[in-house]
């Protein structure tokens, strides 16, 4: 099965792969997913990081679909779309099954091999 394509030319899973390997915005992730919503000015707050930085950083996330914004006032409120998140822990896990399989052949071809 051929993987959809998104606007980037990348499988769906692939940017959001991309921005989570970022530490910062690995960390970025977690803070906003454990308070349910956060600013950019509260995230910078616990890291040290600029807001502006934060900000870059929350929109590389936002742009791989792993949070989303409203606008409150005159503040932007960050919140994680699980559903991303969700794609791509089952890409993971469909990978790993894949290895999985090719280990056990590989195991099977070796044992054969020792016995004859």
């Amino acid at each position: 099965m051929t993987p959809r394509l998104r606007a980037t030319g990348l499988p769906p899973t692939d940017d959001a792969l991309v921005a989570i390997a970022d530490p910062t915005r690995w960390r970025l992730l977690n803070l906003v997913a454990a308070h349910g919503e956060e600013t950019a000015t509260t995230l910078a707050a616990q890291l040290p990081v600029s807001r502006p930085a934060v900000a870059k950083h929350l929109s590389v996330l936002s742009r791989a679909g792993l949070v989303g914004a409203r606008r409150s006032g005159r503040e932007v409120r960050y919140h994680v779309r699980p559903e991303r998140l969700e794609e791509a822990a089952q890409w993971i896990s469909r990978l790993a099954s894949e290895w999985d399989t090719r280990l056990a052949a590989i195991k099977r071809i070796a044992e054969s091999l020792e016995d004859s």
